[in-house]
């Protein structure tokens, strides 16, 4: 099924509904309460999970359909917003070299900030999940704007970017030395240095997720997994983030990332492969039956 969102995640939550609706077909349902969440700002924050749990929803596991290629996620990296305001000095274009222009500039900070994230991944070699990822570390220029037309030299940039964050790092000393490295790049030029780039934190702040210490609940999704695809269940590392940090890291619930095959997510043609969603949601239903055991309905 082509569409956006049909991935990521559409799919994930209709096959939710699904299961439970194979159990009580079958004459069953949960011997236990099983709440459905459909939260939003997953994207941008992830506020909406952290207002269910602030709300007081709990439980003994958190599964979450995000679209895992058929595995398991079982570690995923920070993520951190962060949006830069450039200023310059306009002029007319006939003088370019009298003023100083706000997007060329933000073009020299993002080239520094291209080293932070070449030196981030680096580390990669002291990080036991994601030392075998060829680029686990992603520094993603999002948005841009500068400038009023193209005859005068541009007096303002802005551009935001999202960086991701290995789970040996720590999100305040990240913070700081982007910090650093925007302030001290802008020292070094004529105009900046005396009028310096602001730098503000928006959006995600999220940390790195690892799944530890709940081997009784994988291991029912692996035995559910196993009987459906007939293979064992693989493990993943992601270089994206997902709700699960606020259940596993805020309220001490194991989280599950564990959804269907898509493919191109946020892009043009996103898809989802629906035998894939078909076979989820049958290994879904015996996870929920053997997790919540079952009565008659």
């Amino acid at each position: 099924m082509y569409g956006r969102g049909a991935g990521d995640m559409k799919a994930g939550l209709i096959l939710n509904v699904y299961a439970l609706r194979a159990l009580r077909a079958l004459g069953y349902v949960p011997a236990a309460d099983v709440y459905q969440q459909s939260v939003v700002e997953e994207e941008c924050t992830g506020n909406g999970a952290l207002a269910c749990l602030q709300r007081g929803y709990r439980a003994d596991t958190a599964l979450i359909p995000e679209p895992s290629g058929c595995t398991l996620t079982v570690a995923q990296v920070g993520v951190m917003w962060f949006q830069v305001k450039v200023t310059g000095h306009p002029v007319h274009v006939y003088k370019a070299d009298a003023g100083s222009n706000a997007i060329e500039s933000a073009y020299r900070l993002i080239q520094q900030l291209r080293v932070v994230e070449k030196k981030w991944n680096e580390k990669k070699v002291h990080d036991h999940h994601f030392n075998e990822h060829h680029h686990p570390v992603n520094f993603n220029v999002g948005k841009i704007a500068g400038g009023d037309w193209a005859s005068s030299v541009p007096s303002w940039c802005t551009f935001d970017m999202r960086v991701g964050v290995l789970p040996s790092q720590n999100l305040k000393e990240c913070r700081q030395e982007i910090e650093d490295v925007i302030r001290s790049t802008a020292a070094n030029d004529p105009f900046l240095g005396n009028n310096p780039p602001t730098v503000s934190w928006e959006g995600f702040q999220a940390e790195p997720y690892i799944l530890q210490n709940h081997e009784k609940v994988r291991d029912i999704l692996a035995g559910a997994h196993k009987t459906v695809f007939g293979e064992e269940l693989a493990d993943r590392r992601t270089t994206g983030t997902t709700d699960a940090r606020f259940f596993g890291l805020y309220a001490g619930l194991p989280a599950l990332v564990y959804g269907p095959l898509s493919d191109d997510i946020h892009g043009f043609d996103e898809r989802v492969n629906l035998e894939s969603v078909r076979k989820i949601t049958q290994s879904t239903a015996l996870f929920i039956a053997e997790w919540c055991g079952l009565s008659k309905a």
